[in-house]
């Protein structure tokens, strides 16, 4: 009899199993896979070559640059000093960066799934005495842009996918635009950006097949944050319920990097930016997003969109926080040149500064989400940038990025780009320029068109660099000891959340890590959450089925900080979506006037029927049905209020959708379903009959945690209200590895 484990699975991502410790012992490129086969050796004209089929693009030993340059170090830039600027002499990181910027023509290598809205920015003025940008003076209004996106998919991806989000902002001031370009997590994955080609290159689909999409559960992505545990951090995030956001609308967002304010006298202050949304942070449990992406691929897209339509603004509030510009810069022995680190709130609380309301949906989604185009370096008076290593290579990337995906150097021009500010750059000609330009003189100085332009003081609202006196230093690729800590912010990052949210961090993981197919990828993985957390690393290995390692460095433990938990606050309920399941026997006088009551909360009442069009007659053309059995799943709502039994659908049966009635059913399934889904996500359910004879079919007990009944339709609101403002019932999830 053959052995079990001589069955071939496929799944292998190479031709040879990983090693546990990274290969030092330099060799050959790997062969292709024995399933793998590339196109025959020709010549551009269709002549043989001679050279075999499976002849490839690498060869050598060594990384090189692409003109066979032998590297001794591709994960630092060329700085001045550890902490020093880094050099536009660094020849190397710009051939990197620059063929890591034009892969993909036109669509965006990394955010290529997305969708924007228009909106205002309102300053409170609280920020103007440590910056002179004039959007951020008091009481002053700013048209914004806001783009949202994941990061891994291509453009036909889901949105409810585990991943990180992209929430860029388009301030179109009257100095100018200033773009603040960050995410839904504070950390990044890297520290110096020239690192960011191979974490991409790590976490989207693996090359030979394409798969999988938009996911980061496979092996070379945890081949490489398991080898460069800087990522640990962002990891951590990303395995919370951070990863699947309920919506937009309920996403945080974050700057990333520390930027510097500098006010009228030009003293300078260090931040970092926060978006908190008015509705405050949510996300999806698990089975929710796995649903939803199978259901609603464009979830999100719709929900921002519906939302807007609907009257229901999304609002983030903006705010900074602040921190001494000393020599250090440090603080709290953070380094706050190290996009891997956050500042908790309690040592740095956020300061409000202004209100973001998202307003007015696009036109065309190509001409304006798609085209829009983000730039860390649209800076106005009053905001500079730092050396923090990632960001000094953002400031080159996201331009020559924009060159190659918008057809050239005048993307600028393009509505959705343009400033809303007096524009004299002497910029001339190339590809798609639309503007007419008069004069004879683009340059400076000149006599020819009068002098002008003119260059501007500081009076004049002119941009200046702020002075930095750099330290004397030696010109080398390396990183300050301080960037050298990996893991006591990830573990205070686990250890600062709720022991249910701690479950599905565990939960994410044994997923995640479960997808891969090396056992070395598996077990390097379990050596760094070692040094995180030992209950931590205990749960997800023995879900793997591997030994927990011991931890191999002795990690300081910090202090949790409660802001980074999701659970245990109340939030505006304004902008949610109940559903009510109703039928021709329901008392339509209460469902109309439960309609009314979560309208006048700015809750938005959808109205779910067994068939479409109206129920009950009347003046008004009786109480209008939003979707069906058929179409409505439970992910669609926050809460659901009964007001029907579960009346069988004219369409239940199960030739037409397994999900359906069987002859003889007295309640349909997909009403059923809808309620157990809803009570397994810890979700408010209420109704209007407290014997209601579909909550007995879906099991739910009366008494458990929230359940609401009653028959005052305005009692049974005002509770169902009052449990959305929790997002969840959490009391519904007790803690499993505690």
């Amino acid at each position: 009899m053959p052995e079990k484990h001589s069955i071939k699975i496929p799944g292998a991502p190479a031709s040879e199993p990983a090693s546990l410790e990274e290969p030092t012992t330099p060799r050959e490129p790997l062969p292709p896979k024995p399933d793998q086969r590339g196109p025959e050796a020709v010549s551009p004209t269709g002549s043989p070559t001679g050279a075999p089929s499976t002849a490839r693009a690498q060869s050598g030993q060594y990384l090189t640059t692409a003109q066979g340059l032998r590297l001794q170090d591709t994960d630092h830039s060329l700085k001045a000093g550890p902490r020093g600027p880094i050099l536009l002499q660094d020849h190397h990181l710009r051939e990197k960066i620059t063929h890591f910027d034009h892969e993909r023509i036109p669509e965006r290598v990394v955010h290529a799934r997305g969708a924007g809205a228009h909106g205002v920015f309102r300053s409170y003025g609280t920020a103007a005495n440590i910056t002179r940008a004039g959007f951020l003076a008091k009481d002053v209004e700013t048209p914004v842009f806001v783009r949202f996106s994941t990061v891994l998919g291509s453009r036909g991806s889901a949105d409810t996918v585990r991943d990180t989000r992209g929430f860029s902002t388009k301030f179109y001031t009257d100095e100018g635009t200033y773009d603040l370009v960050g995410n839904n997590i504070p950390v990044f994955f890297v520290q110096d950006g020239i690192k960011f080609p191979d974490i991409v290159h790590a976490a989207k689909p693996h090359p030979d097949r394409e798969i999988p999409q938009a996911q980061s559960a496979h092996d070379t992505f945890w081949d490489f944050v398991s080898l460069h545990t800087e990522a640990q951090a962002h990891t951590m995030w990303n395995m919370s319920d951070r990863g699947i956001p309920r919506s937009y609308r309920t996403m945080e967002g974050f700057g990333v990097h520390t930027f510097r304010f500098v006010n009228a006298e030009g003293a300078t202050t260090l931040v970092k930016f926060h978006w908190k949304p008015k509705q405050g942070v949510h996300s999806l449990v698990w089975e929710e997003a796995q649903i939803i992406n199978g259901m609603d691929p464009d979830f999100h897209r719709r929900d921002l969109a519906d939302a807007i339509e609907a009257g229901a603004y999304p609002e983030w509030e903006l705010g900074v926080q602040t921190f001494p510009d000393t020599e250090d810069q440090m603080f709290e022995g953070i380094d706050l040149l190290d996009p891997t680190k956050f500042v908790p709130e309690e040592l740095a609380p956020v300061q409000p500064i202004g209100l973001m309301t998202l307003n007015a949906n696009p036109t065309n989604y190509f001409a304006e989400t798609e085209q829009v185009a983000f730039h860390p370096g649209y800076l106005v008076p009053g905001i500079d940038v730092t050396n923090d290593p990632l960001l000094q290579v953002r400031l080159f990337s996201y331009l020559d990025t924009q060159i190659s995906r918008l057809g050239g150097p005048n993307f600028g021009q393009i509505p959705i780009n343009r400033p809303q500010a007096p524009v004299n750059d002497m910029l001339r000609d190339g590809m798609h320029q639309q503007a007419v330009h008069a004069g004879v003189a683009p340059y400076h100085p000149n006599s020819l068109d009068g002098g002008c332009p003119f260059l501007a003081g500081q009076d004049m609202g002119a941009f200046i660099d702020v002075p930095e006196e750099l330290a004397a230093s030696i010109k080398e690729r390396r990183n300050p000891v301080s960037f050298d800590d990996h893991y006591s912010q990830v573990g205070l990052f686990f250890r600062s959340l709720s022991p249910v949210e701690q479950d599905h961090v565990i939960q994410a993981y044994t997923f995640e890590l479960g997808k891969c197919y090396e056992t070395s990828v598996r077990e390097r993985q379990l050596a760094a959450l070692a040094n995180v957390d030992a209950r931590l690393c205990a749960a997800v290995a023995k879900g793997l089925g591997l030994p927990a390692p011991s931890p191999s460095e002795q990690v300081q433990e910090s202090k949790p900080s409660p802001s980074l938990s999701q659970v245990g606050k109340k939030w505006p309920v304004a902008g949610r979506i109940v559903g009510i399941l109703a039928d021709e026997g329901s008392d339509l006088a209460a469902v109309e006037a439960a309609r009314q009551a979560l309208d006048a909360e700015g809750i938005v009442p959808l109205v779910i029927a067994p068939a479409g069009g109206f129920l009950g007659s009347g003046n008004d053309g009786g109480v209008p049905v939003q979707r069906t059995y058929l179409t409505a799943r439970s992910t669609e709502f926050d809460a659901v209020l009964v007001a029907t039994p579960g009346t069988v659908a004219p369409d239940a049966a199960p030739g037409l959708d397994a999900k359906a009635a069987a002859p003889g059913d007295a309640l349909d399934p997909r009403a059923v379903l809808l309620l157990t889904e809803a009570f397994r996500h810890a979700k408010a359910i209420a109704t209007l009959d407290s014997n209601s004879a579909a909550l007995k079919a879906a099991g739910i007990p009366a008494d458990a945690p929230g359940i609401v009944s009653g028959k005052k339709v305005e009692g049974v609101i005002q509770e169902l209200t009052g449990l959305l403002s929790a997002h969840r019932v959490w009391e519904r999830f007790p803690a499993v590895s505690a």
